[in-house]
């Protein structure tokens, strides 16, 4: 008996939706899950998560040593992050150098990470509920590329340095990137995941 060929996709996962495809909790028959996207193999699951706010590149697979390896923490993401005010160069020398967060009850102290202000807003499709207006003042991008990944830990991150996130956009996976996926895209990977 062969063993089948592992399946490999990336997805550009819309904000509402779950990045799983069976919900067992109480509001279920209110949350939208990846199935919904499309017709995934039997045994596609999701490598790593997206909170339900978050939009971006999530990648699936039906091989579970590749999503093992992909979370093991050897593996950059990379997000960009719009957040409220002026970043300044102070805010992000403390986000390069670690922060402390919360999680799981405890304080944590994130690793040093790479962390840039971006010169112009990124071109993203506009989302469905507006984020704000002008009238609520400035805000900024930036980019955080970690290898770590806590419960919501890029948006804990540029709380504690007084940026709280409004949008947060996963753009890369190592060597894999968003690049032209529209929100709702899927797009079949034919050889191996490559890190």
């Amino acid at each position: 008996m062969t063993t089948p060929t592992p399946s490999h996709f990336k997805l550009y996962k819309p904000i509402g939706y779950l990045s799983q495809f069976i919900n067992n909790g109480p509001k279920s028959h209110k949350k939208r899950l990846l199935g919904e996207l499309y017709d995934f193999p039997e045994g596609t699951m999701a490598i790593g998560r997206l909170d339900e706010n978050t939009e971006g590149l999530l990648l699936l697979t039906t091989c579970g040593k590749t999503s093992a390896t992909i979370t093991s923490g050897a593996v950059e993401k990379e997000y960009y992050c719009q957040v409220d005010g002026l970043i300044t160069p102070e805010a992000i020398s403390k986000l390069k150098q670690g922060v402390e967060i919360g999680f799981n009850g405890k304080r944590y102290t994130t690793l040093p990470c790479q962390v840039r202000l971006l010169n112009s807003a990124p071109s993203f499709p506009e989302r469905g509920k507006k984020i704000r207006d002008a009238r609520h003042g400035p805000t900024s991008w930036i980019s955080i590329t970690l290898k770590e990944g806590k419960f919501r830990q890029v948006k804990k991150m540029t709380a504690a340095v007084g940026h709280p996130t409004l949008r947060l956009v996963r753009m890369r996976i190592g060597f894999q990137t968003l690049e032209n996926l529209s929100p709702g895209a899927v797009a079949f990977l034919p050889h191996p995941l490559l890190f």
